[in-house]
């Protein structure tokens, strides 16, 4: 039996110390796994040495060898599966040394070209009540068997090894988490210029060019096209292409819904990735084929559940996609998809505008203008058959309709001033207020004054003089087309904070059960304006005694 003198028991704890300064110092596993079973080998005198990591279950999950050459080691048949005595260490949870492996019942024997071993020492690495693995030494050199000495060595070696091996991990754990926040920040970045860019524009055209641009960097592939739904949504037609081989790609330039990568993933509505194409029979574009392309992706452009559009990505070189990259391009789909949906409702929501006031100035003329022509058109007809026979009366029908034509003529002028909208273009609000009545008595009949202070709205904020600003020129066009009044007022003043606009006038009103009828869109315009800015309105009419348009807001902004 091996028994160690005092210096070299003196050098062997000295070792020891260095070797455990040096275990903590180096934060790669790998290599903290390898320098251990060294020098576990140097520590105790073993021709063999190996570490073996287990996971919760016991499983043996990593094994380095140390003393066999990299040959030695290719012609055995499998590593150790950690049963036998790397079993049994697992079980007692305790260090196992013995004389002879052969003659010990809890081994199993070795698998095929494996070195002959005899003497064995093994001890687990804990960390607290967590089995991190086992060293395992083989063939004390120079003796028959390992010395209890050799064991302390060992166990002493494990406890420095788990602390070593836990670090190690968690410096793993670190890098990992902080590799998966900084590919989360990015994902965040790209998000947030996903979203800006989007929210940019109102135009379709603009929206897919940013939208492709941004998957294609992303993605670092060089072609990429979007199909949008057509009307009847039974087919898709190719909106946009960016990249090389044009002609191939636009080959089949429509897809009806189910047909082609295109088709399905706008009958699916889920995302379709092909990295072989030249084998896969769903691709329909055989010049793409020809074109050396390998890859593609489609993903689906996806607005309230429903597929808006396809947008595709391709590269002729291998490629593949990882999880977080599948999240990213469906986010983008979902954001491209609600864009582009928002697109069609804006116009939509212009169009139906458009025909609206279309529809509303059709039914103006037509209940005054037209009418009032054609009177004048009934009146010259009389005058025409009455010209022989009573002169006097066909003198008054044509002052009559001269009359009339002139009313007509100052109609339409004020139909021209409601239908050219007046800009407030931030200067003072008196000034503003000044420019609509001059403007609005030289098209009308109606006499208008405005009632102003002189000073005191130099702090007035611009959004607030607005609101007021269009709030009076609603007004006046209404008195335009339907007061028939002689005069206008226009008053503003101050008082609580609040600014005060009030637009009057002494023509015929209106009864105030009909105001929507009377006034069209004008009340709703006029409140909406006022309450966007934390003000309201109240209008008051009488059927012949004029209207009153009472509009406030705060004199200082929320």
């Amino acid at each position: 039996m091996e028994i160690l003198s005092r210096e070299e028991l003196e050098e062997r704890l000295a070792a020891l110390h260095l070797a455990s300064l040096e275990l903590v110092s180096d934060l790669s596993l790998e290599n903290v796994l390898e320098r251990i079973a060294q020098l576990a080998r140097e520590q105790v005198g073993a021709e063999y040495a190996a570490l073996g990591v287990v996971d919760e279950d016991g499983d043996l999950v990593q094994f380095i060898p140390i003393g066999m050459t990299p040959a030695e080691i290719a012609r055995i048949s499998h590593p150790p599966v950690g049963r036998g005595l790397l079993g049994a260490m697992w079980q007692e949870r305790s260090a196992v040394r013995i004389r002879e492996i052969s003659e010990d019942p809890r081994s199993i024997g070795f698998p095929a070209n494996h070195p002959q071993m005899h003497s064995f020492l093994g001890v687990p690495i804990l960390q607290g009540e967590r089995q991190l693995g086992q060293i395992y030494l083989t063939n004390k050199i120079g003796y028959h068997e390992f010395t209890e000495q050799d064991e302390r060595v060992l166990e002493t070696l494990a406890a420095y090894a788990a602390v070593a091996i836990t670090n190690a991990q968690l410096y793993n754990q670190l890098v990992r988490r902080d590799e998966e926040l900084l590919l989360r920040n990015e994902d965040l970045k790209l998000l947030n210029e996903v979203a800006a860019t989007l929210t940019s524009s109102l135009e379709i055209d603009d929206i897919l060019e940013k939208t492709l641009n941004l998957v294609l960097d992303y993605l670092s592939v060089e072609v990429g096209e979007i199909f949008l739904r057509d009307e009847d949504q039974q087919e898709l037609y190719l909106a946009l292409h960016h990249g090389d081989y044009e002609e191939a790609f636009s080959s089949v330039d429509r897809f009806r819904v189910g047909q082609g990568f295109i088709g399905m993933v706008a009958s699916t509505g889920k995302m379709l990735v092909s990295r072989n194409l030249r084998e896969d029979m769903r691709f329909l574009r055989h010049e793409v084929l020809e074109a050396g392309f390998q890859f593609i992706v489609c993903i689906p452009l996806v607005s309230r559940g429903k597929v808006v559009g396809v947008m595709s990505a391709a590269t002729r070189q291998n490629r593949d996609l990882d999880e977080r990259e599948l999240n990213m391009l469906n986010a983008i789909g979902s954001w491209a998809g609600i864009t582009i949906e928002n697109t069609h409702l804006n116009r939509q929501s212009r169009r139906l505008a458009v025909l609206e006031e279309r529809e509303r100035i059709g039914m103006d003329l037509h209940d005054g203008i037209i009418q009032s022509i054609y009177g004048v058109g009934l009146a010259l007809d009389y005058a025409r058959m009455a010209m022989n026979d009573d002169p006097d009366a066909v003198q008054h029908k044509i002052a009559e309709s001269i009359d009339s034509l002139n009313n007509t003529i100052r109609d339409i002028r004020a139909y021209i001033l409601d239908l050219r909208p007046r800009q407030f273009h931030g200067e003072d609000l008196k000034q503003g207020l000044q420019r609509l009545v001059d403007e609005f008595e030289a098209n009308c009949i109606t006499h208008a004054t405005l009632v102003a202070p002189e000073d005191g709205l130099v702090d007035f904020p611009a959004p607030n003089a607005t609101a007021l600003f269009h709030i009076c020129q609603e007004s006046l066009a209404n008195i335009a087309k339907h007061a028939r009044a002689q005069h206008a007022e226009v008053h503003l003043w101050t008082a609580c904070e609040r600014m005060l606009l009030e637009v009057s006038d002494d023509g015929r009103g209106f009864d105030m059960h009909k105001v929507n009828t009377a006034l069209g869109h004008g009340l709703s315009n006029m409140q909406s304006r006022a309450r966007k800015v934390g003000g309201d309105v109240e209008i008051t009419s009488t059927i012949g005694g004029g209207t009153t348009v009472l509009a406030w807001v705060p004199s200082r902004s929320a």
